[in-house]
């Protein structure tokens, strides 16, 4: 078609460096925000800090990996093995965060940072791989089952009512 270009620039994915922990904390901030249509319930700039550290710390654990272009980043995806006081029979990796600028969806940038995580996940041990999208988010879903994620454990949500507050807050 005349005028429109089909060609988009290189994209490398690559594990990033902790100085790039507040240009990531930006795109985590955009991505929370658009989480709240979902019903998220985080607050993106009451977090700022909090996930500068983390993603700074993900960085340099090896567990925060970037999609670089021409124009910077455009996406990247926060991963850990799960760790917590209860024995479980499978090693878990678990998916924090995965997040592609709006304008750079539909490239695939999405399933390239969830091999890499993947896959460094199992160079970690992980013997199973979770991650969590909002039910309502019906793309995020779509795409999680696109790339083999099956249902594995829902969760239940409900306002829970309080005579404390005015009638019209319910």
């Amino acid at each position: 078609m005349p005028g429109v270009s089909l060609f988009y620039d290189m994209v490398t994915v690559e594990p990033a460096d902790p100085a790039e922990a507040a240009v990531v904390t930006d795109l985590w901030v955009a991505l929370a925000r658009e989480q709240r249509r979902y019903g998220s319930h985080l607050d993106a700039g009451d977090n700022h800090d909090a996930i500068r550290e983390s993603m700074a710390q993900h960085a340099a654990d090896g567990g925060l990996t970037v999609a670089r272009s021409d124009d910077g980043l455009v996406g990247f995806v926060r991963f850990d093995i799960e760790r917590g006081p209860l024995a479980q029979d499978r090693t878990r990796g678990v998916v924090r965060d995965l997040y592609v600028v709006p304008g750079r969806r539909d490239e695939g940038i999405g399933a390239r940072l969830l091999d890499a995580a993947e896959s460094a996940l199992r160079d970690r041990g992980a013997e199973v791989v979770a991650l969590e999208a909002l039910a309502a988010n019906a793309d995020a879903v779509r795409f999680y089952e696109r790339q083999g994620y099956r249902p594995h454990r829902i969760e239940f949500e409900r306002k829970v009512e309080n005579d404390k507050r005015p009638r019209g807050d319910r």
